[in-house]
């Protein structure tokens, strides 16, 4: 059972991390480097990011469970 932790949470950080990496290089390029620098914006920019990482870790341990990599 300690396995799908260690496996969620490093899945969870990648996704949020590469998430993270591709939509600041465009929302600098689209609405200028101000935009985070609000409180507002950031809030927004985060949660998309956490909702995102949240969804895509749900997908891929359901493939690996699936695909009979992961059991529990």
């Amino acid at each position: 059972m300690e396995k799908i932790w260690i496996v969620a949470i490093a899945v969870f950080l990648i996704i949020n991390f590469l998430h993270f990496i591709g939509l600041k290089g465009y929302v600098k390029k689209e609405f200028g480097k101000k935009w985070l620098n609000i409180w507002g914006n950031k809030i927004y920019f985060w949660q998309s990011s956490i909702f995102v990482s949240t969804a895509g870790t749900l997908l891929i341990i359901y493939l690996l469970k699936w695909a009979n990599i992961l059991t529990f």
